[in-house]
């Protein structure tokens, strides 16, 4: 990786493309410490960690997502999840309005329209989460003295405008820069986790223990489960079943053509992070409605709060997970069905004059599609549940929670992976034009 870094930086239009991301990201994680105005930042820090400790404990996702821009309440406080978000709901429309689905098959200018409305969707959720969130700060006492309307209003219109250049930096880090811009923004973000997050393992496991050689074993075992992690999600990532196909040949004037073999490549994790998403915000909605009616709370909202699992001393609420881990699985499967159509893959293989050795064109390749699909889906769904389980694992049973750990570390490993295989594209058509050139 350092050595790809390292050849890039040697060429000038890769080299500004790097520098344009990094200073990008500088004016992000500035942003992310400017608090918006009319709001009492103390008050309002302690106070969302006392909710969150009352709901599911996913603070430390959402913190890490937002760079602590949340938490801080900067005016990056929304972070860039009104666009995922939007995004996911385009995805999900694309399938199910035939207009949407024409866009989409219409070329770079059908998926241009379709970015044009994903913008125009991604604002329109900035607005009703910022307003939202000004209402609750408000009923809570968090706002400063003054006229209420008019802090909502400067709060609604601070954190809609962060939004929106947060989404409009992504978008030109993608065009100008290096990677996918939405994606290296989550990167950076959860990365300036990270030292807060290893200083708070070093002072509860290796800084209280009296024991030097126990605190060398603690720190031992911290950075072997953190490589494992590491290890087990670029497995993750990277793994793949490759389904040969081969196109026979046809005569084109006096010429015989075709008769090429090729692969239809099927990722391990199709889905990626979102089945995880999905399953957290089902269990965390009944939750947290529960604590907008009573501010005691109820007893039974525990058996949905991840931060009650895996604890040694009421294991009774550990049932939960259970749920928690069938629905990553569900949602893998749902996933994968919208993004990856067997069906249409025959289809299309059938009007090229292509077909899966041993395996009849048409039907036949649609059942064959769908077999080796949900044998790939599975596996990728139980290591994805796998990745998920862990972190709340060793936060029950040890009280290590970290933000960088489970869902997080799939985004950084897939977004380093892909930004490095982006470099490492560009500057193979480089050298392959200087060959042209030479």
């Amino acid at each position: 990786m350092f050595k790809t870094l390292r050849n890039a930086f040697k060429i000038k239009d890769i080299r500004k493309k790097l520098l344009f991301t990094f200073l990008m990201l500088i004016v992000i994680r500035i942003g992310s410490l400017l608090p918006i105005p009319g709001v009492d930042t103390e008050s309002f820090s302690s106070a969302i960690r006392n909710f969150f400790d009352k709901t599911s404990g996913s603070s430390t996702f959402l913190s890490a997502i937002t760079g602590g821009s949340f938490e801080n309440m900067s005016i990056f406080a929304l972070g860039i999840t009104p666009y995922i978000t939007s995004s996911i709901i385009m995805q999900l429309l694309t399938i199910a309005i035939p207009k949407l689905e024409e866009m989409q098959k219409d070329g770079a200018e059908g998926r241009k329209k379709i970015a044009e409305i994903t913008r125009y969707v991604t604002v329109a959720l900035a607005v009703l989460e910022a307003i939202g969130m000004a209402i609750t700060f408000n009923n809570q006492g968090l706002l400063k003295s003054g006229s209420e309307w008019v802090e909502i209003m400067i709060i609604v219109v601070t954190l809609t405008a962060g939004s929106a250049f947060l989404m409009w930096i992504g978008e030109n880090i993608t065009e100008k820069g290096i990677g996918n811009g939405i994606s290296i923004i989550l990167l950076i973000n959860i990365i300036s986790s990270v030292p807060t997050d290893m200083g708070l393992l070093y002072a509860t496991f290796i800084a209280s223990e009296t024991n030097i050689a126990k605190a060398i074993l603690a720190g031992v075992i911290i950075l072997a489960i953190i490589f494992a992690m590491v290890w087990f999600v670029c497995l993750l990532q990277g793994g793949e079943r490759k389904i040969p196909v081969q196109y026979s040949q046809k005569v084109q004037g006096n010429k015989m053509v075709g008769g090429n073999a090729s692969n239809i490549p099927l990722k391990v994790n199709t889905a990626g992070v979102i089945p995880v998403i999905f399953a957290s915000s089902i269990l965390q909605a009944p939750v947290v409605i529960a604590n907008f009616v009573s501010s005691k709370g109820y007893e039974w909202t525990k058996y949905f709060s991840q931060q009650y699992w895996c604890n040694p001393k009421d294991f009774k609420y550990t049932i939960g997970m259970l749920a928690y881990i069938v629905l990553i699985i569900v949602f893998a499967y749902f996933y994968t069905s919208i993004s990856f159509n067997p069906m249409e893959i025959a289809n299309n293989m059938k009007k090229q004059a292509g077909f899966i050795p041993g395996i009849r064109p048409g039907k036949p390749t649609t059942e064959y599609l769908n077999n080796i699909l949900n044998y790939v889906v599975f596996i990728g769904a139980v290591a994805l549940v796998v990745v998920a389980v862990v972190p709340i694992v060793l936060s029950g049973v040890f009280g290590a929670s970290v933000s960088f750990l489970g869902t997080s570390i799939i985004i950084v490993v897939s977004v380093i992976l892909e930004t490095i295989k982006k470099v490492e594209s560009q500057m193979l058509v480089r050298n392959y034009k200087g060959f042209l050139n030479s």
